[in-house]
């Protein structure tokens, strides 16, 4: 199975404590926060990454290289300028051989167990998969909703301090749809997802509440490093 790592952004929010490399390379312990993406991946029984990548992408080939140390067969697709999250996936989509695929962002760290989302997909016949995840205030997100499985809210904004589920930021989804993102610029969740559902397209997935971390800013980074000491993300 073959899953597309979206890398290239700059992290600029990061900046300030990461300077010297792309965000999901920023080191945890000596290694790159996209190390144990990688290694989480792979015990998920993902054979092949497609490393989406930009700012300084030369890095993540120059420490990963072809993948055999890691354990998986890794590629990669660079973007001459920022592409946006849709268009990264259609950039690395000429890579994709596989009729499906996931797609996640390399600056998270989400521990779900990627077999359900499959099984999701073969039950409610989806077009395109997703997973959610509980938070305590939703007005600092865009809410997702799902009923009986199925997509029926998304990037819904909200000033209300409620707590409710948003999107986790993984996906599964098909070549047939990778077809349809137009070339340069696109947002999957600001113009794609709302595009697919406003055309009747079977998009579902499922809450979950494995531990869940975005280092895009350094109160994350740094409590992303005091988890790993302590144990709580199992290398």
């Amino acid at each position: 199975m073959q899953a597309i790592l979206l890398a290239g952004g700059l992290g600029t929010r990061l900046r300030s404590v990461v300077s010297d490399r792309p965000k999901p390379m920023a080191l945890i312990e000596g290694k790159p926060f996209m190390e144990y993406v990688v290694h989480e991946l792979s015990k998920q029984g993902i054979t092949e990454i497609i490393f989406a990548v930009g700012y300084k992408g030369s890095m993540v080939e120059a420490y990963f290289g072809d993948g055999s140390g890691f354990g998986v067969k890794v590629s990669y697709a660079y973007e001459e300028e920022l592409l946006g999250t849709a268009g990264a996936i259609k950039n690395a989509g000429k890579l994709v051989t596989d009729e499906w695929f996931y797609v996640l962002n390399a600056d998270t760290f989400y521990q779900i167990d990627y077999s359900r989302l499959s099984k999701l997909k073969t039950e409610k016949d989806l077009d395109f998969g997703l997973v959610l995840r509980e938070v305590p205030d939703v007005s600092r997100y865009g809410k997702a909703q799902l009923q009986d499985g199925m997509l029926v809210g998304f990037n819904e904004k909200t000033s209300d301090p409620v707590p409710g589920t948003i999107n986790g930021g993984i996906y599964l989804m098909s070549r047939e749809l990778l077809c349809e993102i137009p070339d340069g610029k696109v947002s999957l969740e600001n113009e794609m997802i709302p595009k697919w559902m406003a055309e009747g397209r079977r998009l579902g997935g499922f809450v979950n509440d494995g531990y869940f971390i975005d280092i895009g800013i350094p109160e994350d980074y740094f409590r992303f490093q005091e988890d790993v000491k302590k144990g709580v993300v199992v290398w």
